[in-house]
């Protein structure tokens, strides 16, 4: 019997047609990261994109109705990802310590292309929220409910582990703020590396992020 394909939830407030339904959609999502990666966000525009992909502007905007709603697309979805690799990693382990090791382990590791995704190119995606996310959270016109409800994916990371981190030490006071400062924490590690190096330690050593926020975590829990 042939498996079903893995499915990734983005929220629909995100776009105006699902872009996964379609040969078209996909190739706006494909070519987006591309040229978010390549060019920058701010440098990206939809007729760009257009031209990019061979196809009229006007069939851009029946999937999204800005670049901004584009870049939330791709968060959400990068998040959902994460999510579904973190709950496959953790599912049968016994403790919640192994748990919260291979969670950290998933949330702090050079990220892998994965080949159930064809469309999504997931080591560019990495890269762009890495350096871009953080403008689609300082959006001073959006209301504080549509911004939760578009970073909802990225809150149900952020409480995954934490309960985990209850689950060792019920007392610990600061679970979530724990857990948001490791998964930023090591995506700017990871600039530094590549950008600033003397504002980190990182070698040779590919496990180096995980082995200090491992360590960083369980400390401050125990």
């Amino acid at each position: 019997m042939n498996s079903l394909p893995i499915q990734i939830h983005v929220n629909p407030d995100c776009y105006l047609k699902n872009p996964d339904a379609s040969t078209l959609g996909r190739a706006i999502v494909t070519n987006s990261i591309e040229l978010i990666q390549e060019l920058g966000f701010e440098s990206f525009t939809i007729k760009k994109l257009s031209i990019q992909i061979g196809s009229p502007e006007s069939s851009i905007y029946r999937y999204f109705e800005s670049k901004h709603m584009i870049l939330l697309y791709l968060i959400q979805w990068y998040w959902s990802w994460i999510e579904y690799r973190m709950v496959f990693a953790i599912n049968n382990l016994a403790t919640p310590e192994l748990k919260l090791e291979k969670a950290i382990q998933v949330l702090t590791e050079k990220v892998q292309e994965d080949s159930s995704f064809s469309h999504i190119n997931e080591i560019l995606l990495d890269k762009i929220i890495i350096t871009e996310a953080v403008k689609a959270y300082f959006v001073k016109q959006e209301k504080k409910a549509v911004r939760e409800s578009h970073f909802a994916t990225y809150t149900q990371v952020v409480q995954r582990v934490s309960n985990i981190i209850l689950e060792i030490d019920p007392t610990y006071k600061y679970p979530h703020m724990l857990v948001s400062t490791l998964i930023e924490g090591a995506h700017q590690q990871r600039f530094f590396a590549k950008n600033l190096p003397s504002l980190t330690d990182i070698n040779s050593d590919s496990e180096y992020i995980t082995k200090f926020y491992t360590q960083l975590v369980f400390k401050n829990i125990k």
